[in-house]
C-alpha cells in the first residue's frame, strides 16, 4: 500500500491548471498576427497531425513538475520485519446455572439437558476468544468459581466439561443469581482492563443466596462490569423433564418454566449490557455470537516495519518528461524568434 511521508507537497497538484492557464495566456499575448483580406481559403486548410499535438510540450511540462511534486511528497511502500500486535483483551466470568432446572430437555428436542446445551454453546463462544482471560463461575443454591480468570483455554474447557447438575449432589439445589454475580465481582475487583464482561445464563429466579441480584448489579455498575444476562427455557411455559420411574422406567414430565425476565433485565439494563432470551438451541447459539461481535478485543499493531521508498522513480519519470519536452521544443514545436 502506497503513503506519503511528506504529503502537504500534493496540495501543489492543484496548482498546475492554474500554471497551464497562464503558460497559454502568456503564449497568446505575445504571438503576432498578419492581416489578410479574405480568409475563405485558409478556412478550407485542414490542421496536420503534428499541429493537433502542438500543446504536448506544455503536457510534458505540466507532467513533469506533477512528478517532480510526488516524489517531494515522498511516496513510500511499508513491508514488516516483525509482528507484534498489542491486545487489549476483555476480561470475561461465565456464570453458568447449574441447578436441578437445568435438567429439562426444551432446548434441543427432548435429546439434551438444558445444562449440555449450554455447555456446548459455551465452548464454541470460548474457542472463538483469541486473548481474552475468562473464567467460570457455576452456581445453584450456592455459587463456586470453578476456573479463575485464564488463557488457557484447554484448561477451562475441561473443567467446563465436568460441570454437572449440582455437580453431583456437591452443591445445594436452588438458584442464587445474585451471589453467583458477587463471586464474579471479586474476581474482577482486581482486573486493570478496560472491558470487563459477566456472562451470566440461568433458566430460574433468585430464591437463594443473601444477596439481592440488583443490589450485586448496582455494585457491578460501579465496578464498570457490564452484564450481560440469558434466559433459557421454552416460551410455551412447559419443559419436559426425564424422570426414572421404578414401574414405567423412564418417562417424561412436563413442569413449569419459571425466568424472572424482569430482574434479568435490569440487571443488564443497569450496566450497560442486554437481556437474551434463549428457547432453543439455535436461539442460544445466536446470542453467544451476537455477545462475541459485542465485546470485541482491541489490537494495535506495535510491529516493525521497513519503508521502501520510491520517490527516485517519480524523479525520474519527471528527467525524462523534461527530456522529452526539451527535444520537441527544439526539432519539430520550436518557436523561430
Amino acid at each position: 500500500m502506497m503513503s506519503f511521508a511528506d504529503p502537504y507537497f500534493l496540495l501543489l497538484l492543484p496548482l498546475l491548471p492554474i500554471v497551464a492557464w497562464y503558460a497559454s495566456w502568456v503564449r497568446r499575448s505575445r504571438s503576432g498576427a498578419l492581416r489578410f483580406s479574405d480568409l475563405s481559403r485558409f478556412k478550407k486548410i485542414r490542421p496536420s497531425t503534428s499541429l493537433r499535438w502542438r500543446h504536448s510540450v506544455m503536457a510534458l511540462r505540466l507532467l513533469a513538475l506533477a512528478f517532480l511534486i510526488i516524489a517531494a511528497a515522498r511516496p513510500q511502500s511499508r513491508e514488516s520485519i516483525l509482528e507484534n500486535n498489542y491486545t487489549e483483551g476483555v476480561d470475561i466470568l461465565l456464570a453458568l446455572d447449574c441447578s436441578g432446572s437445568m435438567q429439562a430437555m426444551d432446548l434441543d428436542y427432548q435429546k439434551r439437558t438444558r445444562l449440555d446445551v449450554a455447555k456446548e454453546v459455551t465452548e464454541d463462544f470460548i474457542l472463538k476468544r483469541t486473548s481474552d482471560r475468562i473464567g467460570l463461575v457455576i452456581f445453584a443454591g450456592d455459587a463456586y468459581t470453578q476456573c479463575p480468570m485464564t488463557l488457557d483455554y484447554g484448561v477451562l474447557l475441561e473443567i467446563l466439561k465436568s460441570v454437572t447438575i449440582s455437580m453431583d449432589g456437591t452443591i445445594p439445589d436452588g438458584t442464587a443469581i445474585g451471589l453467583a454475580t458477587a463471586r464474579c465481582l471479586k474476581r474482577l475487583e482486581n482486573s486493570q482492563t478496560k472491558s470487563k464482561v459477566i456472562v451470566l445464563l440461568t433458566d430460574g429466579e433468585n430464591n437463594a443466596g443473601s444477596i439481592d441480584p440488583l443490589q450485586a448489579a448496582n455494585i457491578a455498575k460501579i465496578q464498570d462490569v457490564k452484564i450481560y444476562t440469558i434466559g433459557t427455557g421454552s416460551k410455551s411455559g412447559e419443559a419436559p423433564y426425564l424422570v426414572n420411574s421404578p414401574l414405567f422406567g423412564q418417562t417424561f414430565h412436563k413442569q413449569p418454566v419459571k425466568i424472572d425476565e424482569k430482574t434479568l433485565e435490569e440487571m443488564a439494563s443497569l450496566t450497560g449490557g442486554e437481556y437474551f432470551r434463549a428457547s432453543d438451541q439455535q436461539d442460544l447459539r445466536n446470542i453467544f455470537n451476537e455477545i462475541d461481535k459485542l465485546e470485541k478485543t482491541e489490537i494495535e499493531d506495535l510491529g516493525e516495519h521497513r519503508y521502501h521508498e520510491h520517490f527516485p522513480l517519480f524523479g525520474i519519470l519527471a528527467l525524462a518528461s523534461l527530456l522529452f519536452e526539451m527535444i520537441l521544443s527544439q526539432t519539430r514545436y520550436r518557436i523561430l524568434p
